[in-house]
């Protein structure tokens, strides 16, 4: 067992968010861009934005305890709507902007929402198909001005306006006692998992859950008011939402709202963070932009490129084994981060101190490459159940390849079958209105079973190995966990998406959607027709050269656990199609029934 007993004292959101406000006092609390520049507000202007976001929900009805959805991409009103619930007592069921009509009606049904904000008419036209079937759900509001005279569907400006004429009848310290008297046990937010399985399941996480995690995570990571975080993945997630938005405004970080994941480079490049916290997919991309950029460059700059990158490596090694760094590899060093290293950090505004990851494994080849350039990126571990940090490699304390220690006040277990238990403040409050459910993923101990294996060593740093139900057990009874491998292969540039298939079968197998512009300029050069993805991935010169680049990278495994073939797929997997979830977690039965010809017809040439 790993980590201590809490001694953390109980709180709510809005204590942190009023000694934020307090304390801090700076005239860029947050960023972001309007008409093709950015904006600030300060502290002050955004506790008097959600006061009136806040008094607008009251005089509509909203009260204590009632659900409140944002179906919203990330912009400065969700972070306006969201405080305004928490000082109201309101509970927040931020939903995925991605999602289709249908589940947004689901999830609108069964937290029983009785308000929804929106972002844009697309949103906003979501609603208007599910609202028949949405009995409770009495207020639509939405961000962008939506047509006029809309039965039951305001503006924001027209909702804080209502707050407006409301001011007059409560006093600013009345508002204020009632919020930091609120129950620290009392609900937050209800999140739905994204789950790869089965329906969606709300995951009640309560006031002290999520207070306690922010200044958990505030104890080990020295940030402050002369950082600045730009804020990339969904604040419907829990992780970007401890993370990227109470961590950063309780700690007086300036945040800056990127306007879109595409768009998160330019952004990072105008605002300079110190700060980014982004899932392994987009490490994942902006290594594959780096590598694209290495082979289109002249061969002297492709060579020099790669013998920077090679110094950089061998430097880290010496550093993170603690061997001395000789003089000549000093020298080597030097140059190639002027000449090369250098250049990667201004991709990213140049003031990056750190990164954080989360979500999903992590590519340990994947960190070192970003560790090697002056890029470190600091991996931790947690679920939606858990408000979500479990455990997090610390600056100056951390180790590739796993996922940290616990934070203070976490406890961690492995249970005999190497299911990673923990239990603390940060474990959530139970799933809304599924009694069984809860019982079954927390114990009478209090102990949350995470359904992850994993192990601890004997510094207690914890390493995750894969979903317990995602093990793979052969037709000759090997059991292999499949996510580790699936990561080394995306390492690989012609590797977009990857799935190891082989439960019951002799042998694993892999599905891969190839990064097909990569894919693109070989076959070019090869004078391969690459007109469309069909067409390309058809050429068995394609499938061999890409099957050969993967199982390269996989040749020291041991033989059970090798991938024995490589079937190509023309489409990546999408939420939209059904196949990953909104936190891009694959589907596996659902890909693996889609594809079911394709992997019978690779198991069947032997």
């Amino acid at each position: 067992m790993a980590g201590a007993p809490n001694d953390i004292p109980d709180g709510n959101i809005a204590q942190l968010f009023i000694e934020a406000v307090d304390t801090h006092q700076k005239d860029h609390a947050l960023k972001h861009k309007k008409g093709g520049a950015w904006e600030s507000l300060s502290h002050r202007q955004v506790y008097e934005a959600v006061k009136r976001v806040a008094l607008g929900l009251q005089e509509l009805g909203i009260e204590t305890n009632d659900r409140v959805a944002i179906l919203s991409e990330n912009r400065l009103e969700w972070l306006l709507s969201d405080f305004a619930c928490v000082m109201i007592g309101a509970i927040s069921v931020p939903l995925y902007p991605v999602l289709p009509p249908d589940q947004v009606g689901y999830l609108i049904r069964d937290s029983e929402a009785k308000a929804i904000f929106v972002s844009t008419e697309g949103q906003l036209s979501k609603v208007r198909e599910v609202r028949d079937s949405a009995p409770t759900l009495k207020h639509v509001l939405c961000y962008d001005a939506p047509p006029e005279g809309e039965q039951g569907v305001l503006s924001f400006d027209e909702l804080m306006e209502l707050g407006d004429a409301r001011a007059p009848r409560i006093q600013d310290d009345e508002y204020r006692a009632v919020a930091l008297a609120r129950d620290p046990h009392e609900v937050l937010t209800i999140i739905y998992t994204s789950g790869t399985t089965g329906r969606p399941k709300g995951a009640m996480l309560t006031h002290n859950n999520v207070a306690s995690n922010v200044r958990s995570v505030l104890r080990i990571f020295e940030i402050g008011p002369t950082d600045v975080a730009l804020s990339v993945l969904p604040l419907c997630h829990i992780f970007e939402r401890m993370a990227g938005h109470y961590v950063m405004f309780s700690a007086g970080v300036t945040i800056g709202y990127a306007e879109s994941f595409g768009a998160a480079i330019d952004n990072a490049g105008d605002i300079q963070p110190t700060i980014m916290a982004l899932v392994p997919r987009g490490y994942e991309q902006i290594h594959g932009r780096v590598e694209q950029g290495i082979r289109q460059a002249s061969p002297a700059k492709r060579r020099l490129a790669n013998w920077a990158i090679n110094v950089a490596g061998k430097r880290l090694d010496h550093v993170l084994t603690g061997k001395r760094v000789d003089p000549l590899l000093a020298m080597q060093f030097n140059v190639a981060d002027r000449l090369v290293c250098s250049k990667l950090r201004a991709v990213t505004g140049g003031r990056i101190r750190f990164f954080v990851s989360g979500g999903a494994p992590l590519g340990k080849d994947l960190a070192r490459f970003f560790h090697s350039v002056g890029l470190p990126i600091l991996e931790g571990y947690g679920l939606t159940e858990t408000s979500p940090v479990i455990s997090f490699n610390r600056p100056g304390d951390f180790k590739l390849g796993t996922v940290g220690k616990p934070v203070p006040g976490v406890e961690v277990a492995i249970a005999e079958d190497g299911e990673v238990l923990t239990r603390g403040p940060h474990v959530m409050k139970g799933y809304y209105k599924m009694p069984e459910a809860t019982a079954a993923a927390i114990d009478p101990d209090g102990w949350f079973h995470t359904g992850d294996i994993g192990v601890l060593d004997d510094e207690d740093r914890l390493s995750i190995t894969d979903r317990k139900k995602d093990i793979i057990v052969t037709a000759g009874g090997k059991n292999i966990a499949p996510q580790p491998i699936e990561n080394r292969a995306k390492a690989n540039p012609y590797v977009s998406q990857v799935l190891m298939i082989g439960d019951k079968r002799k042998f694993p197998i892999l599905l891969v959607v190839p990064e097909f512009s990569a894919l693109r300029s070989w076959a070019r050069s090869e004078r391969i027709d690459c007109s469309d993805e069909e067409t390309l991935i058809a050429d068995q010169r394609v499938a061999k050269f890409v099957e050969r680049e993967v199982l390269a990278t996989l040749s020291d495994l041991a033989n059970y656990e090798r991938p024995k073939r490589v079937a190509l797929l023309s489409k990546e997997f999408s939420v939209e199609s059904g196949e990953i979830t909104p936190t891009l977690k694959v589907k596996r039965r659902i890909v693996e029934g889609r594809y079911k010809h394709i992997i019978d017809s690779v198991y069947d040439l032997g």
